[in-house]
């Protein structure tokens, strides 16, 4: 049978949670908000709309969310020809490629930045397809992202494994039923993904190809 190892992006496979970190807090400051860098990082992974309103509530001024998504992509976007893949990331997935799993990405990312991703990530040939923002109504944590990518691979969730690196991931990834393992290279502390629903943690790409046969994606 099909087996499908679904991965996340930012912060999983590239190393650019705290690149978003940055440009949100100018976003915000740019447009009259003080936000914590510290929070701000709590809440990468979720798609713009829903990082502005955790972060600023509902009562907020929802005519600057445009304005402050704008900003963000604007400043992420300084970044897009130096995105640095995390190390083994494209190891890690011509691996499993060859190993008969359905590689497919499942990420908030979509347009011109995930074209900036997957060039950093430098393993076309191994990913069969991506599930992206521009695909789903409703991002991270709702199931949809992780159903779309199972969708894409065709398989079933028991037959699936999705890997991610924030708490976001591993609820969608457990609302869709699937395996979700964990990794700490986006900077969210163990216990916080396990409590999410991650049934493995792993330092980072590289260290889950060193111990691939003993991980859920054996």
């Amino acid at each position: 049978m099909e087996r499908a190892a679904l991965f996340d992006v930012d912060g999983t496979l590239v190393d650019t949670n705290h690149l978003h970190v940055t440009t949100w807090w100018e976003a915000f400051r740019q447009t009259g908000h003080q936000v914590p860098m510290h929070a701000i990082h709590r809440t990468v992974g979720l798609g713009a709309e829903d990082l502005v309103a955790h972060l600023l509530g509902d009562d907020r001024d929802k005519d600057l969310d445009e304005e402050l998504s704008a900003a963000h992509k604007t400043l992420y976007g300084q970044y897009f020809d130096r995105l640095p893949a995390l190390r083994d990331a494209g190891r890690l997935l011509r691996r499993l490629d060859q190993g008969g799993w359905t590689v497919v990405l499942a990420t908030s990312a979509g347009g011109a930045e995930l074209s900036a991703l997957r060039r950093a990530i430098d393993a076309d040939d191994a990913i069969k397809a991506t599930a992206s923002a521009d695909d789903v109504e409703q991002g991270k944590p709702a199931a949809e992202p992780v159903e779309h990518a199972l969708e894409l691979a065709g398989v079933p969730a028991e037959r699936a494994v999705f890997v991610g690196d924030t708490v976001w991931d591993m609820k969608a990834g457990s609302r869709a039923g699937v395996h979700c393992i964990g990794v700490l290279c986006g900077g969210i502390p163990r216990a916080d993904l396990e409590e999410a629903g991650a049934r493995a943690v792993y330092d980072d790409p590289a260290q889950l190809l060193a111990f691939l046969a003993d991980s859920p994606l054996a």
